[in-house]
């Protein structure tokens, strides 16, 4: 991803996320579907090109003006379909079938806390990837591992999306029409003061 400059944003939920990132080394952000998480993930990651990024992002497919699936991309060059109207079997959610195979093989590597990466970033913690097992492991393991992590998660599910909310060495940052914009600028700020 292309370097780009500072970017410039209010947010009302919590108005600054807690310091030294050190001790709450992960930033989650939670909104609704379309709000505009996946966004500033990718604006971070602009603005960070010049670190050692890990993680991935999540792309929607499109047949014209439709939606029929999500692709995973990796910041090590990594591709996989997660999910497509078109896939089969018994893992769904909604009306996409979910590939967690696919899942399987590129979050070990993407998430593994000790790979020599400065940041993960990781879209997302939602329904579709908590299907993989292996996924929600290699979660724990990063997170426990308290490297530097922002991540977008559903803003609703139970179980491990539920339970990583809850963990209080994380800031949850709610993703709203009115602070969604500078909300990258207010990551960056935290981000660039972590060594």
């Amino acid at each position: 991803m292309p370097c780009v400059g500072p970017l410039v944003i209010d947010s009302r939920l919590n108005p600054e996320p807690r310091l030294p990132l050190a001790r709450q080394h992960a930033i989650l952000l939670t909104g609704m579907p379309g709000i505009g998480k996946t966004t500033i993930i990718r604006r971070v990651a602009e603005s960070l090109c010049d670190r050692r990024l890990g993680g991935f992002v999540t792309d929607e497919i499109r047949r014209g003006h439709d939606r029929v699936g999500f692709r995973l991309k990796t910041f090590q060059g990594q591709s996989a379909v997660l999910a497509h109207v078109e896939l089969a079997g018994p893992q769904r959610v909604g009306r996409y079938g979910v590939d967690v195979a696919a899942l399987d093989t590129v979050v070990e590597a993407a998430l593994d806390p000790k790979a020599a990466v400065e940041l993960f970033l990781v879209d997302e913690i939602g329904k579709m990837e908590c299907l993989s097992a292996k996924f929600v492991a290699a979660m724990v393991r990063l997170l426990d591992a308290h490297k530097p992590l922002v991540a977008t998660i559903a803003s609703r599910g139970g179980g491990f999306i539920e339970g990583v909310k809850h963990r209080s060495d994380v800031d949850l940052l709610e993703v709203t029409r009115t602070n969604r914009d500078g909300m990258p600028t207010r990551l960056l700020h935290v981000l660039r003061s972590v060594p």
